[in-house]
């Protein structure tokens, strides 16, 4: 039987299953409006994610057939994988963050050996050893392409502007720009009274911004052929969209994953303090200089080093190194010259 949660107020959660994902499922968010149900985010593409979602719009009395639209959170493919089927199946309009936007653009006129070109380039640079990208340099030679993001994501057919009441006939959604996880990443304020009279500011859904229990990664972010100066900073990003968030005070927040939860203030606060620690723990480790590589090797994570895979290594970096340019970004470190990149306290 399909997992569907009953939000109240024309609002349910069907779990979409992701496969080989510790994160187990998203949260795929129905929307009833006046003019037919609305989908925040789809679930990945995968057969047994679309038996699930279709039993799930069964379950709350509608169909893939009967939807007038998708909102995506962002372009991750654990959100997005499933709107090009839907929409072929619908005529459903997809919306999406004009940022994201630009990266499925890009991504659909990339060839998969771009995309490991790409990732040998960046870990490199990060001081990577060997024993690391010599699997990567296989994978492209051999034209696998298992492990990389999607590669031929629908392109989206409507742009959401941040601030702006989506065009749902009978709801108030309004998107909130929250980049950091990615740079387009938006959530979702339904500003209307709370279904059982909580506290509060409505409903938020949250996508991956915002989740009950865990940390959502971030890291650098990732658009192969948008060049990366170094100017980013997606920790930056993420901490103000938290502040963001929580002025917002919403009664309830209905994330992509976990479960729904309220306290979005004190959820908000708990992540601002995990990153600050995060921070002071690396910068310690900073009085000799360290590629991302090296700070990675040294950070505390939820296993010893030795025992995280090849890929969780590689998201590990790119976090690292997200928290490596806060730290410059605050003047509280600085790049050195030369490659690979190495960063020391000041």
């Amino acid at each position: 039987m399909p997992q569907v949660i009953d939000h109240g107020g024309g609002v349910w959660s069907v779990q979409v299953p992701i496969p080989d994902n510790p994160l187990g499922h998203t949260l795929v968010h129905v929307v009833d409006t006046d003019r037919g149900p609305v989908l925040v985010d789809t679930g990945w593409d995968d057969p047994a994610a679309w038996t699930a979602l279709t039993e799930g719009l069964a379950a709350v009395g509608t169909a893939v057939a009967d939807l007038r639209g998708v909102v995506i959170t962002h372009h991750h493919p654990d959100h997005h994988g499933l709107s090009g089927r839907v929409r072929e199946e619908s005529g459903a309009w997809l919306a999406m963050h004009p940022a994201d936007t630009a990266i499925v653009r890009r991504t659909r006129g990339s060839r998969p050996a771009r995309w490991f070109d790409f990732l040998i380039d960046t870990l490199t640079r990060a001081g990577a050893p060997d024993a690391h990208t010599a699997p990567l340099y296989a994978a492209r030679a051999a034209g696998r392409t298992g492990g990389l993001p999607g590669l031929d994501p629908a392109l989206p057919d409507r742009e959401i502007v941040p601030g702006e009441l989506l065009p749902l006939t009978g709801r108030r959604l309004r998107a909130i720009w929250t980049p950091g996880h990615t740079p387009g990443h938006v959530c979702l304020h339904l500003e209307e009274a709370h279904p059982a009279g909580l506290p509060g500011r409505g409903r938020l859904f949250s996508g991956d911004h915002l989740l009950p229990g865990i940390s959502p990664h971030i890291g650098l972010y990732e658009d192969p052929d948008d060049a990366d100066d170094g100017d980013t900073d997606p920790l930056g990003d993420y901490t103000a969209s938290l502040e963001l968030i929580a002025r917002l005070a919403p009664a309830e927040v209905l994330p992509a994953h976990q479960h729904a939860f309220t306290g979005a203030d004190a959820r908000v606060r708990e992540l601002l303090s995990h990153h600050e620690d995060r921070l002071r723990g690396l910068l310690s480790l900073l009085s000799v200089p360290l590629t991302p590589w090296q700070a990675a090797e040294r950070m505390e994570w939820n296993r010893p080093w030795a025992a995280i895979p090849h890929a969780s290594r590689t998201i590990a970096v790119s976090e690292a190194e997200a928290h490596l340019r806060r730290l410059v970004k605050l003047g509280r470190a600085e790049v050195l010259p030369g490659l690979p990149v190495r960063y020391v306290a000041v």
